[in-house]
């Protein structure tokens, strides 16, 4: 018995990943990526978590998410406090994790309907 459906309609479910790509709604991504709930999929600016920004970060907040995974690449790494500051100040959480843990979470996050925001780092 299913309990949620394959595909949820309008919003972005990621099909697969590896160390070097992620495929979300069909499209193919070798670039670092930011994969919002819904809407617009779109490349991120950089690959490395010490190239991170706090104005990066800020950007985020425009699409009012509940929760903001960042995807580290093959390997974890912590985000700087001093970035997820202005999400965690409005009551955004932020959480930090391989790329392949992060789009496993996201998904699971946007299957239970919850506004989750994936920023996807790629080696």
């Amino acid at each position: 018995m299913k309990f949620q459906p394959e595909r949820l309609d309008g919003v972005n479910a990621i099909q697969a990943s590896t160390s070097t790509q992620v495929t979300v709604n069909q499209q193919v991504w070798t670039t670092s990526v930011r994969v919002p709930w819904q809407g617009e999929i779109t490349a991120w600016p950089c690959a490395r978590v010490e190239d991170l920004t706090v104005g990066q970060f800020e950007s985020l907040l425009a699409l009012q998410p509940e929760v903001v995974i960042v995807g580290t690449g093959a390997r974890h790494q912590f985000v700087s406090p001093r970035l997820s500051h202005p999400l965690l100040t409005r009551g955004i959480g932020v959480e930090s994790m391989d790329t392949a843990a992060a789009c496993r979470t996201y998904n699971i996050l946007i299957g239970e309907g919850r506004r989750a925001v994936a920023v996807l780092l790629l080696d």
